[in-house]
């Protein structure tokens, strides 16, 4: 590896090389895993990677702006906050997360770290989604985990999240993370954990059913290997 204007790169001309100029710095991935859903403020961030310290994720974020995967823009009143997002080139990363994340899903885990954060836990039902469900699932649902809300939509073949309340949502779902990483790694059933009380959900009885169905495992939500 050598090192070119104080950054280190491969000088391989290979696409993956390349690629790994980018990316391949710790940290640099999952910051961009935690943007797939939408923006987030610095500090946001920060609480969503245990072990990264501000030093490490300022650097990070400088790294990946200049590569123009990620921007930093400020919101309009009256949140007037910075936040930083994915741009489009970002955005194209997905594809490329959700195949680490089912590769990764059966590998040996041995860090005592065992509740997944939430845009790992929104990842983890994009992972594991199956395009064939999709007819009997189709619906827009918000999900809440703990404070924070993510907007699903099962259309056409697809489930899409963002990081926004949902429009006329058909079930709106509330959790915690806990709970919620119990349910997508199949160590809960959803019966179980709504008998709890951990697990709400509030719609028709179809939109509830649905709902029930879209957080269970889909056979890439497995726990890892210990």
């Amino acid at each position: 590896m050598v090192t070119v204007t104080g950054q280190r790169r491969y000088g391989d001309p290979c696409g993956v090389a390349r690629s790994l100029d980018v990316l391949g710095d710790r940290w640099a991935l999952l910051v961009v895993r935690d943007l797939l859903p939408g923006p987030k403020r610095f500090t946001d961030l920060l609480g969503g990677l245990p072990g990264a310290s501000p030093n490490m994720i300022t650097q990070r974020l400088s790294d990946l702006t200049a590569s123009g995967v990620v921007r930093r823009r400020r919101l309009p009143p009256p949140a007037a906050a910075w936040v930083y997002e994915l741009t489009g080139k970002g955005r194209d990363l997905e594809p490329v997360l959700l195949h680490l994340g089912r590769w990764g899903a059966s590998l040996p885990y041995q860090s005592p770290r065992r509740i997944l954060g939430h845009d790992s836990l929104v990842l983890s039902l994009k992972t594991a989604w199956d395009p064939g469900r999709a007819a009997s699932l189709t619906g827009a649902y918000e999900l809440w985990i703990d404070h924070e809300v993510f907007a699903l939509r099962v259309q056409g073949s697809a489930l899409t999240a963002a990081r926004a309340p949902a429009t006329s949502p058909d079930a709106v779902i509330r959790t915690d993370a806990p709970t919620l990483t119990a349910v997508v790694t199949g160590q809960l059933p959803v019966p179980a954990a709504r008998a709890s009380g951990k697990l709400a959900i509030e719609g028709s009885r179809t939109a509830i059913s649905r709902a029930a169905a879209l957080l269970a495992p889909g056979g890439a939500g497995r726990w890892p290997r210990q």
